[in-house]
């Protein structure tokens, strides 16, 4: 026959079971009582579709980096913003963004930069994030802002590994690789660049690198492409989009981009247009930026 305690033998493990029973308790008033954590994603926006995988892969990292968060979206573009919502598919600026995620009930607030160096927009998504915070004094725990894709050596070299591996099967055994950055007219990002440039030659001697706007410029390109007497290159965008400068800028069919200029020095040209945040692995760096951040702009800075 089963055996059946008495009652004496019960109430230790009613005891125990008690215990554990407010044990579990205690530990979900303390989860409910933990303040609610938000992302803000802060990018300058594109209008291109084509560009828009990139920006879907950062967002599907960061909802699995922080599960049960609220991931919001803001574009600084003003012009971006109102085509888009032209379209109907609008998106809000860093204000607006800041007030969804205090409308979901956020405590602690994650703005993450999606931009590639901390040049002029970085500097401006900054600026438009403490305006925010001293306009709503009280509404946040903390406000951290996370720093942009590039900014140690570490994060070159892993940008570069992941950079050089998504292109190697285009540039094949022969091509140089080519990549456009986007600079910033003011040479606000000039010395960062260079130390891009210089740890992905340290990776691959046939890396070639210009960009848009700033000291780098496509001529110096050409002639280091001429004197290192490279017959055939892959394009690809230093940028986490492929938007309007990838496909026009860089690889268009109009005179002035890099492809034609280049065809008409006898080079032949491949382009691997294909944004940074497509590749597996870019998004990675966001997430880890904004999980170290400890920028609490809600505070002074502190002093050692």
């Amino acid at each position: 026959m089963p055996r059946i305690l008495s009652h004496a033998g019960l109430r230790p493990l009613l005891f125990v079971l008690l215990l554990l029973a407010g044990l579990c308790l205690h530990g979900t008033s303390h989860a409910a009582d933990a303040p609610k954590e938000g992302v803000l994603l802060v990018a300058f926006g594109t209008s291109v579709p084509e560009g828009m995988p990139a920006f879907k892969a950062v967002d599907a990292e960061f909802k699995k980096a922080f599960p049960g968060s609220p991931v919001v979206w803001a574009y600084t573009s003003q012009i971006i913003r109102k085509k888009l919502a032209e379209q109907g598919q609008p998106v809000g600026g860093i204000s607006d963004g800041m007030a969804q995620l205090a409308k979901d009930g956020v405590k602690i607030v994650r703005v993450q930069s999606l931009h590639v160096l901390g040049g002029e927009e970085f500097s401006a998504l900054e600026r438009a994030v403490l305006l925010d915070v001293s306009k709503h004094p009280g509404r946040f725990d903390a406000v951290f802002l996370g720093r942009p894709l590039l900014e140690s050596k570490v994060d070159a070299q892993e940008l570069a590994t992941l950079l050089l591996a998504d292109t190697k099967k285009a540039r094949g055994k022969n091509a140089a690789l080519v990549i456009m950055g986007h600079g910033q007219s003011h040479g606000r990002a000039d010395l960062a660049f260079e130390g891009v440039w210089a740890v992905f030659k340290a990776a691959d001697k046939n890396v070639h690198m210009a960009t848009v706007e700033g000291a780098r410029t496509f001529e110096d390109l050409l002639t280091e492409l001429k004197a290192a007497k490279v017959k055939q290159v892959v394009l690809a965008p230093l940028m986490v989009v492929a938007g309007d400068h990838a496909r026009n800028d860089l690889a268009g069919d109009e005179e002035d981009s890099w492809a034609s200029q280049l065809k008409k020095a006898g080079i032949k040209v491949d382009a691997h247009l294909k944004g940074l945040g497509e590749m597996p692995g870019t998004a990675a760096i966001f997430v880890r930026h904004a999980k170290e951040s400890t920028d609490d702009l809600t505070k002074e800075p502190r002093k050692p």
